[in-house]
């Protein structure tokens, strides 16, 4: 969607004097974002709709017109060749269409809500939208709806450009959008909220709830109308409640199992990504090289690694093959996505993480089903809960994989195995290795979203954008009676108290010139500004408003002196209202400051 200023000259004109007319309008604020929801859910849906389209139009260029021309006597050759020609169509397409861009996936929305207020490019996200739809058409291993979440979360901001919304309600736009497109892929609008609102958003803000529940729940019903009343996966579901022996046992060793495969998987998916990056000769051959090689995978299992697209998660991995074998399709499944990744493909990694869920914990429950046959009477609920703890080790989204799960089973009796296996396995993924996925993608851009969106904004702003540089000062030689001189209508609540060089002694706040005011008879002969001056470390004008706040916090406190870093002496003031006025234009403005 293009913003206002690309439109042509007159159109933009009636455009602002259009925007105008509605600012004029006496609509709430609620209102006004609730529309926007709507609009944006039905969009999401059409979006998952075109997606899928794209996926298909792929398929059938890729595999039955080039393919065709390769006889299938010589599936080994015609494979590889095909998976090959798509990752290299992905590759041509975002070197073509976002020169210079990596594209745009979740970790880059989340960047874009939590610095840039929600403004997401459009170009570099239809561009990964074309790539996606080539790399899972073209039968190589990644996911579809990581691309649909992040195609909502580009209308969602476009949708808000357009209308000129202000960036705090810019982000909840973005975030309804994310959820819109996660919830017509899997008809799970309960996930899609929540992935929205922690993956996305970073908070469970009640301000932000209502539209991205809205967006959400169009969403899916929408979805429905368009692909019929479909599950996501046609499996057969535990009846009755789990055994406790079941919960307290065995569920617990699943997610010991699905956390060490959690944190494999982020560790291969990496070293693929570096490795590909260092093959020698010419960039355009590592597509071909890595689709080469996942074609060999999907061609040597027949297809089950990889599927054709959509969500691709085979109805045997439920239980229904050996144990070894599921377990060996878990493993492959991890190789074949990192090898698509590596080469230069596109997609998401929310499907391959429920695909090696699902395989292992289907290859728990049948292996732990032909020892205790007694107390393991549905091994296809190991399967189910598998995906969900495997989306929380990988993914670190709990609320997502819990609820994800819970929409598709409609079983409120799987979800404490769930959330006991969750929480080991997310406990031993992290063990093993420090961030998620996702995590790990911001940690090596030099980013940290690890203290959630506030603490982003606040780490990107510094005390120089909030401090008082003309405080009233004290110096420490003052009397009582000089100090109370401050205890007047309209005064500030902290002062500093300075030497003679005036290098900061400490501060004194209202409070304590009040209880000197109580007692000032008795203390105006014995005490001075420097007796009553707390002693407070202070911070430099360079130094991040985050880093303040927390030097506030663990000393109680609610206001820093601000030295000169190279004199020491005082340059200023900060107080907790300060620093929260900052932080408040930070959000009017966009975190970064822009408009």
């Amino acid at each position: 969607m293009l913003p206002p200023k690309r439109l042509p000259r007159a159109l933009r004109r009636a455009w602002l004097r259009t925007l105008a007319r509605l600012s004029d309008r006496p609509l709430s604020e609620n209102t006004v974002l609730l529309a926007f929801a709507v609009a944006i859910g039905l969009a999401g849906a059409l979006g998952v709709a075109l997606f899928y389209g794209l996926i298909d139009l792929a398929y059938l260029l890729l595999f039955d017109t080039f393919g065709a021309r390769v006889p299938t006597s010589f599936e080994w050759v015609r494979r590889p060749l095909v998976t090959g020609a798509g990752l290299a169509a992905a590759w041509w397409v975002m070197r073509r269409l976002a020169p210079g861009d990596d594209g745009l996936n979740v970790p880059d929305v989340q960047v874009a809500v939590a610095r840039r207020g929600g403004v997401i490019p459009a170009r570099p996200a239809l561009a990964r939208t074309a790539a996606s739809a080539l790399t899972v058409g073209g039968g190589a291993s990644a996911g579809s709806e990581g691309p649909v979440a992040v195609l909502g979360a580009t209308v969602g901001s476009g949708l808000g450009r357009l209308f000129r919304v202000e960036p705090g309600r810019m982000r909840i736009l973005v975030g309804a959008g994310a959820a819109a497109g996660i919830s017509a892929a899997f008809s799970a609008p309960l996930a899609g909220a929540f992935f929205a609102l922690e993956q996305i958003l970073g908070s469970l803000a009640v301000s932000a709830f209502p539209p991205v529940v809205v967006a959400s729940v169009v969403a899916a019903v929408a979805t429905e109308g368009i692909f019929g009343a479909n599950p996501a996966f046609a499996v057969v579901v535990q009846h009755g409640p789990p055994l406790a022996r079941e919960v307290l046992l065995l569920y617990p060793l699943l997610g010991v199992l699905t956390g060490v495969l959690g944190a494999l998987f982020i560790k291969m998916y990496y070293a693929a990504l570096d490795g590909g990056a260092r093959i020698p000769g010419p960039e355009a051959l590592r597509p071909w090289l890595g689709g080469a090689l996942v074609g060999v995978a999907a061609t040597a299992t027949g297809g089950l690694l990889v599927g054709t697209g959509h969500l691709a998660i085979p109805e045997f991995l439920f239980g229904g093959a050996a144990w070894w074998v599921l377990l060996g399709l878990a493993v492959g499944k991890i190789a074949v996505t990192a090898l698509t990744f590596g080469a230069g493909g596109s997609g998401g990694v929310f499907t391959p993480a429920l695909y090696i869920g699902a395989a292992a914990g289907g290859a728990f429950g049948v292996g732990a089903a032909s020892l205790f046959p007694a107390s393991v009477p549905h091994p296809e609920a190991y399967a189910l809960v598998g995906m969900g703890a495997l989306v929380v080790a990988t993914l670190e989204a709990p609320l997502t994989g819990i609820l994800l799960v819970f929409e598709i089973t409609g079983d409120y009796a799987i979800v404490l195995p769930l959330m006991l296996t969750a929480g080991v396995a997310h406990v031993v993924s992290r063990r093993l290795q420090s961030a998620s996925l996702y995590g790990v993608w911001l940690a090596r851009r030099g980013e940290d979203l690890t203290g959630g969106r506030d603490a982003s904004v606040l780490a990107s702003m510094t005390v120089a954008d909030a401090y008082d540089p003309d405080p009233q000062v004290i110096g420490e030689a003052a009397t009582v009676t000089q100090l109370l001189e401050h205890l007047r209508p309209g005064a500030r609540t902290h002062f500093p108290v300075v030497d003679r060089d005036l290098r900061p002694v400490g501060m004194v706040g209202i409070t304590e010139l009040g209880r000197l005011a109580r007692d000032e008879a008795h203390l105006a002969p014995i005490l001075l500004a420097a007796d009553v001056a707390d002693p407070v470390e202070p911070v430099h004008p360079d130094h991040s408003l985050l880093d303040a706040l927390r030097r506030m916090g663990a000393r109680g406190i609610s206001a820093l002196p601000v030295t000169d870093p190279t004199t020491g002496r005082l340059a200023g003031v900060l107080d907790r209202g300060l620093l929260l006025a900052a932080y408040e234009r930070a959000l009017a403005g966009g975190a970064d400051g822009s408009p």
